[in-house]
């Protein structure tokens, strides 16, 4: 952005929010529209990239508080009178209106130092604030060669961090991959790879360093937030570092005790089914589950009694005969 920016641009309007706008709904207000205007959906609208980087640029200085205030500061300047190209009207900084006046008889000599201040300096050869443009970038046409003076040097600062999200297959998430990304800016589009950590989970970020918004005056830049959402597996869900996955039995395999297969992310493992267990006891199957580097978790298999939908003949009379063998109420302790 150049130095008139911050004089002539409105950002609120870019962003569509009151000039009183908290920095969360600033924020709110900015992953909105980035997410409706981004390039990826819709590819080759040359408007709305274009809005695209209007709001990015918006939201590089009001998500920023040193550069907002500096920003603010600007309008304030600007509402009252001042010019990015050519001070206060009628006069400019060494004697204000013509007639040695404000209108109404009010004299003010206006000077680079007292316009330092109002950007956090302490006047001329001051150092401004860190977070933004210093005084010279804005005005430095203005003071004929900058406000501060021969020698002054705005410190480096660190550029913005960037948002941004994936979308990840469930085994994608637990075994890590590389994806490639397409970021688009203020000052174009670049194309990254990232690299997913294993185990991630669903909704957690993860830091890319140094890609990011450009740092100022040769500051570092910022880094890449990476949000990550995982499609849902169709057999296992997801505890923590343990998977968890629920297996019909049969009603034998359940009275009578049975050794069974079952599935891991790898291949399958037997599981010992004692006799007598009942509908959704859970086991545990140690080190099946997802691996990070706090560890590796385990996988809980809950069993589900199957009740057979159809049934031969026989099958049904075999099963009268077990009922005539057995006695007792199982229901008698509800008093029914």
């Amino acid at each position: 952005m150049s130095q008139k920016d911050y004089f002539e641009k409105d950002y609120y309007a870019a962003l569509g929010v009151s000039k009183d706008a908290s920095a969360s709904e600033i924020k709110k207000a900015y992953r909105k529209l980035a997410s409706e205007l981004h390039p990826d959906k819709n590819p080759g609208d040359k408007a709305a990239e274009t809005r695209f980087k209007e709001v990015s640029e918006a939201y590089g200085v009001l998500g920023n508080a040193k550069n907002k205030a500096e920003y603010d500061e600007a309008q304030r300047l600007a509402a009252s009178g001042f010019s990015s190209s050519g001070g206060f009207p009628g006069g400019g900084f060494g004697g204000g209106y013509p007639g040695g006046g404000y209108p109404g008889g009010y004299s003010q000599t206006f000077n680079a130092e007292d316009l330092g201040d109002l950007f956090g300096r302490a006047g001329r050869g001051g150092r401004g604030g860190a977070g933004g443009p210093n005084i010279d970038d804005l005005l430095g046409g203005l003071f004929g060669g900058g406000a501060a003076g021969p020698g002054y040097a705005q410190p480096p600062e660190k550029g913005a961090d960037t948002d941004a999200s994936v979308s990840l297959s469930f085994d994608d998430a637990i075994n890590g991959v590389s994806l490639p990304l397409r970021m688009s800016g203020p000052n174009g589009t670049r194309n990254l790879t990232v690299n997913v950590p294993a185990g991630i989970n669903d909704g957690q970020r993860f830091r890319v360093k140094g890609k990011g918004q450009p740092g100022f005056n040769g500051g570092p830049a910022g880094d890449l937030m990476v949000r990550v959402h995982i499609d849902p597996h169709p057999v296992f869900d997801r505890d923590g570092n343990n998977l968890t996955v629920t297996v019909p039995i049969s009603f034998p395999e359940a009275a009578l005790g049975a050794t069974i297969k079952v599935p891991t992310l790898e291949k399958p493992v037997s599981i010992k089914i004692p006799a007598g267990t009942t509908n959704g006891r859970k086991f545990r199957a140690k080190g099946k589950g997802v691996t990070t580097p706090k560890g590796t978790g385990d996988l809980i298999v809950t069993v589900e009694v199957a009740v057979p939908a159809n049934m031969s003949g026989d099958a049904q009379d075999a099963l009268k005969a077990y009922a005539d063998l057995q006695s007792g109420n199982p229901r008698e302790h509800l008093g029914v």
